[in-house]
């Protein structure tokens, strides 16, 4: 676990940020604090980017998020204190957001179009020491089915609706979080499996997904 140990100071100061960003969980912020997002980077040239507010690119034309959206998606997930919880994450990337989930769930589920994020992504979560996630190529609009049902569902990419076979895997008192609209119209929306109750403003840079399984890459 050593290579997910943050440099103190940078990771302060990228705290701070996040704070005046939103960000206001303290279980959000303590992961964010400690889990290093550099150690979710192949290219060496930008580790010294890592806990600065700024997206950073991986294979397969991707990027890692700006710490102050995964923040707001993962404090929007309210998981409970107890790492009970069974968590789908559509969008696996580089494992990141995974880790971050990992930290403050029980189980993690991923799903990634890409091969490519995939296996490079399982790899580097063993080599992590990280066990609570499970990660497979797959359509993430579709969801898991054969894992459900999930206590909370994540996306990491935004929509224009939340198909409905990915509210039917919540489980009962389950909720799915959400980035939906586009430009400054963007928010956070929040469902049950009875549809969304709550939507919040969400100014942050997040590209849409993309339909189906990537055939190459």
């Amino acid at each position: 676990m050593a290579g997910l140990i943050a440099d103190p100071f940078r990771a302060a100061r990228l705290l701070l940020h996040l704070r005046q960003e939103g960000v206001t969980d303290p279980r959000v912020l303590t992961a964010m604090e400690t889990i290093d997002r550099a150690a979710f980077v192949d290219d060496e040239a930008l580790a010294p980017l890592a806990f600065e507010d700024g997206v950073l690119p991986i294979p397969c034309g991707q990027i890692i998020l700006r710490p102050a959206a995964t923040g707001h998606l993962l404090q929007a997930l309210a998981l409970p204190e107890e790492r009970t919880a069974r968590v789908l994450l559509v969008g696996f990337g580089s494992g990141y957001s995974s880790a971050l989930a990992a930290s403050l769930a029980g189980q993690v589920y991923a799903i990634d179009r890409y091969a490519t994020l995939v296996n490079e992504g399982r790899a580097r979560l063993e080599r992590l020491g990280i066990s609570n996630v499970t990660v497979c190529q797959e359509d993430g609009l579709n969801g898991w089915p054969e894992r459900e049902s999930f206590d909370r569902i994540v996306l990491m990419g935004a929509v224009s609706d939340v198909p409905e076979t990915l509210l039917a895997q919540l489980a009962k008192g389950g909720r799915l979080i959400a980035p939906v609209g586009e430009g400054k119209g963007r928010s956070i929306a929040i469902f049950t499996r009875e549809g969304e109750i709550a939507r919040t403003p969400f100014f942050q840079q997040i590209p849409p997904f993309a339909e189906g399984r990537a055939g190459t890459m």
